[in-house]
């Protein structure tokens, strides 16, 4: 008897830690390992080795995954990293590092192809000029994760470039990755037919409060374009809050109001869910694991 009261606690224990351990490896399944490609160089415009003529200052920080599941799933993965990070096709089935050495090449190909008009515009400016100010470019890039879970993964894409003219450009594009079917989740996956005109009105409402405003019309005063160019744009990312997006630099407003964000939580956004909607099904599945 005695040996027997000490076996059942034992047995119990080691039931536990064995049902610890299961769920541990069930929540572990989609987990990523990370690594980065980190580049920061000057490109010269000329053939010249004079840091004082125009050069293209390119700075790149890409966060990749290297590994995760399979290396099938692993290629699928890094596949939909590289397509969105560098924003081309021609890209997406090359590993990170080929791809970043690809754009990378290209780029240089293109920003010294324009000496020969830097030469014309330079011989047009008054004697003694520091020559054509426009010719100095650059390009930074970076991307990180905003949201992870087992089951969905979510990052932004940042760019900003310069090519010439009154200014440059800051872009921020989102992704969101269903980790389990290694697909990217678009409005359609979340959002009834003709979800459209309803998700406007409630971005509307969202920057109207944002921006202390009445009417739509009062954020027309504040420096926004026409109303109905506040519209659904696919660019949002999704934690288990809600779903944040971006407008970029024109898109709805003027260059100088920069990336306008919209963060919607999923109460306000019930009545347009669709059933059984991805959203659901990621964070559901979370709360039973």
């Amino acid at each position: 008897m005695k040996n027997r009261s000490i076996i059942y606690p034992v047995l119990i224990l080691c039931f536990f830690v064995m049902l610890a351990s299961c769920k541990k490896t069930k929540q572990n399944e989609n987990s990523i390992t990370f690594d980065s490609i980190v580049v920061s160089e000057h490109v010269q415009l000329l053939e010249v080795n004079d840091t004082t003529l125009p050069h293209a200052d390119v700075n790149i920080n890409f966060l990749y995954p290297k590994k995760f599941k399979s290396d099938e799933d692993l290629a699928r993965l890094q596949q939909i990293f590289v397509g969105t990070f560098f924003s081309d096709v021609d890209n997406d089935n090359l590993s990170p590092q080929e791809a970043t050495d690809n754009f990378l090449a290209q780029y240089r190909e293109d920003y010294k192809s324009l000496s020969n008009s830097y030469y014309e515009e330079a011989k047009r400016l008054p004697e003694g000029s520091s020559g054509p100010m426009w010719y100095w470019y650059y390009l930074n890039y970076n991307n990180k994760v905003l949201f992870q879970n087992n089951s969905l993964i979510s990052y932004s894409v940042e760019q900003s470039t310069y090519t010439g003219g009154a200014h440059g450009s800051m872009r921020v594009t989102y992704t969101n990755i269903d980790l389990n079917e290694l697909v990217t989740i678009s409005e359609e996956d979340i959002f009834v037919p003709n979800y459209q005109k309803s998700l406007a009105e409630i971005m509307v409402n969202k920057l109207m409060v944002e921006n202390d405003v009445t009417t739509p019309e009062g954020l027309v005063e504040k420096g926004f374009f026409n109303i109905e160019d506040i519209f659904p744009n696919n660019n949002f990312w999704l934690d288990d809050e809600g779903i944040h997006y971006a407008f970029n630099q024109y898109e709805i407003a003027p260059y100088v109001m920069g990336v306008i964000e919209v963060d919607i939580p999923y109460e306000d956004l019930k009545d347009i869910l669709k059933a059984e909607n991805v959203i659901d099904k990621i964070f559901t599945k979370e709360k039973a694991q």
